[in-house]
């Protein structure tokens, strides 16, 4: 797995290949390592914008996901490798509504929205993000994709 720095909203954050072990019986990567995948991406947002592990280590403090809706598109099958673009669609004071794309070859396969929060681990609440982040995360905002937002129809 691979983490790009990126170079402006909507860049390739996140390149990973799939494992065999994630292929389910129908020759295709299993929903759980989607979401995986996603996690992963998240990750990779997450470093970019100050929000990585010596921050968690040094402020305990992370970004919680408490809302998330994923579309399968296409299969994606063994001996691959992904790439995911992430889309920061809007940031509040301690929240962070934000997209990933999973491409193969320059080809939608799959996208999940989350809403996360900037959570304080021993209060066990959500917090301001520092006026750095938030500036970070701000400078990434685009508009919305035309499939966010939407409920399951």
């Amino acid at each position: 797995m691979t983490a790009e720095p990126g170079t402006g909203a909507g860049a390739v954050l996140f390149r990973q290949p799939v494992r065999p072990d994630w292929i389910d019986y129908n020759g295709h990567l299993s929903e759980a390592y989607y979401v995986l995948v996603f996690g992963f991406a998240t990750d990779a947002l997450m470093e970019r914008v100050g929000l990585g592990p010596a921050y968690r280590e040094a402020t305990g403090r992370s970004l919680y996901t408490v809302e998330a809706h994923v579309r399968y598109l296409r299969e994606v099958g063994a001996g691959t490798e992904v790439e995911v673009r992430t889309r920061v669609l809007s940031v509040g004071a301690k929240k962070v509504r934000f997209c990933h794309e999973m491409l193969l070859e320059g080809d939608l396969r799959a996208t999940e929205e989350l809403m996360a929060l900037h959570v304080d681990q021993a209060a066990g609440s959500a917090v301001p993000f520092p006026p750095e982040v938030a500036d970070r995360l701000s400078a990434l905002v685009e508009p919305a994709p035309d499939y966010a937002g939407r409920s399951i129809g």
